[in-house]
């Protein structure tokens, strides 16, 4: 038997060993509250980029850290976190980042691995397609399926798949491709029928497959490597697709005269604006955004892809749709190294295929787990007949064992009601609809309700999200506590700058010095010009400087020797004109005009100084501050934490 005793006993015990497991994890603690080792390293490497870590690296970034956190609580205690600037601009960067994290990143990251993989082979495909009817009835359904399946034993038999697509497949392409499709790549085909494909080792066949569309039996005749993606300009002369053999040879023989105008020099784009047949694209000179396999017609394709260099054109191809005289753009394989930039042009591509809809529901598992959603036991049919009742009559306000205070389902902290649901229904479907469209909508609702709860507890579910949000927040409490403690108070306390410094007027001295007039254009002839009117007249400086506007900036005072430009190896003396020099931080140039030159050090007077005494009256300010603040909440460094940082 336990000892009632002994369990009263260990439970301090344990939570004295839980406390003290906690505090170990801390690299520091401010009145008993301690930063992880893992947050202090990840602001560690996001403001140091000077190579590897040290001890003094860690100890002098540990003290700016610590400073950091001592002004945030006094943030806090202040509740400057409670003023609506800081409320909207906190909610303002959550709903700007939020949406980074609704993805589901390992399918993500698999799709888009996926898509590289593929992505290096082109396929060669022969298809057999059997359709089945949007709104076929089981009969239909058993019919395709029955004709696919005896497509397939008949393969399976031994007979030859471009004989079994003429007699079986639907593709209204079959009678002139016998089942032959020609070459795929990734992003092709729909999801589903990629997979299908590149499920096929060359030679082997498929079983049917149901789409939404049919059933579908594909081959894989043969790979190749990848040819990339090309970008070609097209004169097309058309024919309709049951053209007469007269049409047909009037319109090769204008394809060869145009042809023959080419070689002789004539202008592509002007050719293809009078003559193209193509009504998208002959505004344009003929020229077609860039394409992958698989997205034409695959003698035009063959064709386009042939053309060994840039500015080649081709002879006429035929396809169904015409004679095609093309020339090529340029050409860009599929990358062979998956790079960032290639990584983040996959993922892309992933996002704005329907294949996204796959990594969508893999959130939505995600969500509904993490968020734990709680489905009611309901009667459904009930539910739907609640519904549409309630759509006709919006004084409905129960039906059966449902009333508009009915929970439907809930997540952790969140329950939804019949209500809700109704106010829902009612948005997106303002009419009475079918039964047969309810239980599709409340899925739909379900799954609007997750993002809406997820999103808004976002903190809770990811980490880096949660990091993020309260650097953010700190960030901008830093701001403002700094502002009001120490930034405010140094520039307008004219009789504390003074005394600082009357106190400290030996850290302030001009060293050899020049007043000077300086300029700073926006380009060359600019400053050519500003040249020529200062040496003509130095004094009308000033009036000369806003006769050009915002090409010119245009300042003058005292400047130590090292800060004006391009004064270089040069000996400063009066009416001395520098050369101009490039600004390649903003593509400007500068120069500058001695009127006087100090070479001896001397003192600066306090309005000389009053930048500097600002900027020192600051950091003392801040020094005191800081002082009181360790006084008030005291400071922990765990020394072990600290000598354990790696190195």
């Amino acid at each position: 038997m336990n000892h009632p005793v002994r369990k009263l006993f260990l439970i301090p015990v344990f939570f004295l060993l839980l406390a003290s497991a906690v505090h170990a994890q801390s690299i520091f603690t401010i009145n008993g509250t301690g930063t992880s080792k893992q947050d202090f390293l990840k602001a560690y490497s996001k403001n140091n980029n000077s190579g590897k870590p040290t001890e003094k690296s860690y100890r002098e970034y540990l003290e700016l850290y610590v400073r950091y956190k001592l002004k945030v609580r006094a943030a806090y205690e202040q509740q400057l976190d409670t003023l609506p600037g800081q409320r909207i601009e906190l909610q303002n960067f959550r709903t700007q980042v939020a949406e980074n994290y609704l993805k589901d990143e390992a399918s993500l990251d698999r799709m888009t691995s996926e898509a590289f993989a593929r992505g290096q082979r082109d396929l060669h495909l022969a298809h057999i397609f059997i359709g089945v009817p949007t709104n076929a009835t089981p009969s239909d359904t058993l019919k395709a399926f029955e004709k696919a399946m005896n497509a397939y034993n008949a393969l399976k038999k031994g007979k030859k798949f471009g004989e079994t697509a003429l007699v079986s497949s639907e593709d209204p392409a079959v009678r002139t491709n016998g089942g032959d499709i020609g070459y795929i790549t990734v992003f092709t085909l729909p999801y589903e029928l990629e997979n299908l494909a590149y499920g096929l080792a060359v030679g082997q066949f498929s079983r049917p497959y149901r789409s939404k569309a049919g059933y579908h039996i594909f081959k894989n005749l043969g790979e190749r490597k990848s040819l990339g993606r090309v970008r070609v300009a097209q004169i097309l002369i058309a024919f309709p697709p049951v053209a007469t053999a007269g049409g047909l040879a009037a319109a090769r023989l204008r394809a060869d005269s145009i042809y023959n105008q080419l070689r002789k020099g004539a202008d592509f784009a002007q050719l293809a604006r009078s003559f193209s047949g193509d009504n998208l694209t002959y505004q344009t000179g003929g020229e077609m955004p860039e394409f992958g396999i698989g997205r034409y017609d695959s003698a035009f394709e063959a064709a386009a892809f042939a053309l060994e260099k840039d500015g080649a054109v081709s002879m006429p191809v035929a396809s169904s749709y015409g004679y095609h005289i093309i020339r090529r753009i340029g050409r860009k394989p599929f990358p062979r190294e998956m790079g960032p930039e290639v990584t983040a042009e996959l993922r892309t591509q992933v996002l704005a295929d329907p294949r996204a809809e796959i990594s969508r529901r893999a959130l939505f598992s995600k969500i509904f787990q993490q968020a734990d959603l709680q489905r009611r036991d309901l009667n459904l049919p009930d539910l739907w007949a609640f519904t549409d009742s309630a759509q006709v009559n919006n004084g409905l306000a129960s039906f059966r064992n449902l009333n508009y205070s009915t929970i439907l389902f809930s997540f952790t902290r969140q329950q939804y009601t019949v209500k809700e649901w109704l106010d829902y229904v009612r948005t997106v479907r303002p009419g009475r609809a079918g039964k047969s469209s309810d239980a599709a909508l409340y899925e739909q609702y379900i799954d609007k309700c997750a993002l809406e709860y997820y999103r808004n507890h976002l903190e809770e579910y990811n980490k880096e999200f949660a990091f993020q949000l309260a650097e953010f927040k700190e960030g901008n409490l830093l701001f403002e506590v700094m502002q009001r403690k120490i930034w405010d108070k140094a520039s307008t306390d004219s009789a504390g700058l003074h005394r600082y410094f009357e106190s400290h007027k030996d850290k302030y001295w001009w060293e050899a010095s020049a007043d000077a007039l300086l300029f700073t254009c926006n380009n060359e002839e600019t400053a050519q010009k500003m040249r020529y009117g200062i040496v003509r007249d130095p004094s009308g400086w000033r009036n000369l400087g806003d006769s050009a506007g915002a090409a010119v900036q245009a300042d003058s005072g005292r400047y130590e020797l090292v800060q004006i430009p391009a004064l270089g190896s040069l000996s400063p003396s009066p009416r001395l004109l520098t050369p101009i020099v490039a600004n390649k931080a903003d593509n400007t140039v500068s120069f500058a005009y001695i009127l006087q030159v100090y070479h001896d050090r001397s003192p600066r007077n306090y309005q000389d100084a009053r930048g500097f005494v600002i900027n020192d009256y600051q950091a003392y300010l801040e020094d005191q501050w800081i002082a009181e603040l360790k006084k008030k909440y005291p400071v922990r460094i765990d020394e072990a934490t600290v000598a354990a940082l790696p190195k």
